[in-house]
C-alpha cells in the first residue's frame, strides 16, 4: 500500500473555506479506483494545522489521483489559503494488507 501524509498549515481566516474545499476532494477521492483511505485530520490544539492521510493500493493509483479533475480543483482552490507550502511525506503501508 502506498501512503502519503500531507501536512498542511492554512491561514486562520481560511480554515472554513479550506475544510469545505477539502471535503469535496475527499468525497471524490474515496471513489477512485485503488483508494483505500482518504482521511482529513485537523489538529485538536492548532485549528490551522491539518494532515491528509491518503492510502492507495499502489504508487500508480496515488499518481492517478493527482491527475483527476477534483484534485486539480482542490489544489487550485486552496493554493492561496496556505500559510506555508504543504508537505507530502510518502510511506509504505505494511498493515493492514489487502
Amino acid at each position: 500500500m502506498h501512503v502519503t501524509l500531507v501536512k498542511i498549515t492554512v491561514k486562520a481566516e481560511s480554515v472554513d473555506a479550506f475544510i469545505a474545499a477539502t471535503r469535496a476532494n475527499h468525497e471524490a477521492s474515496i471513489r477512485e479506483p485503488g483508494n483505500r483511505r482518504f482521511d482529513v485530520l485537523q489538529d485538536a490544539s492548532e485549528p490551522c494545522a491539518f494532515v491528509l492521510y491518503e492510502a492507495y493500493a499502489s504508487a500508480s493509483d496515488a499518481t492517478a489521483h493527482k491527475e483527476t479533475a477534483h484534485y486539480a480543483a482542490w489544489r487550485d482552490a486552496v493554493a492561496e489559503m496556505m500559510a506555508k507550502p504543504r508537505q507530502g511525506i510518502p510511506y509504505v503501508g505494511l498493515f493492514p494488507r489487502d
